[in-house]
């Protein structure tokens, strides 16, 4: 279920580790939550959030949350 708070913490949520650490979950290329979902998402909220960030950008939707997301210091 997607809710105001859900999207909010995708659109602001960094990747833990990995060659994209520090990475907005939504800057993440399509090709690299692609691998992922071959091999299996993260247990947990990690994972359910780069399924959800895939889901938007295969349907194009990834620009939406845009706005929603904080500036880094």
């Amino acid at each position: 279920m997607l809710d105001k708070e859900r999207i909010l913490t995708l659109a602001n949520t960094r990747m833990p580790f990995g060659k994209y650490q520090g990475k907005s979950l939504m800057a993440l290329p399509e090709e690299y939550l692609l691998w992922f979902q071959h091999k299996g998402f993260p247990e947990g909220e990690l994972g359910q959030l780069m399924a959800l960030a895939l889901a938007l950008k295969v349907e194009g939707l990834d620009r939406l949350l845009d706005p929603l997301q904080k500036t880094q210091p």
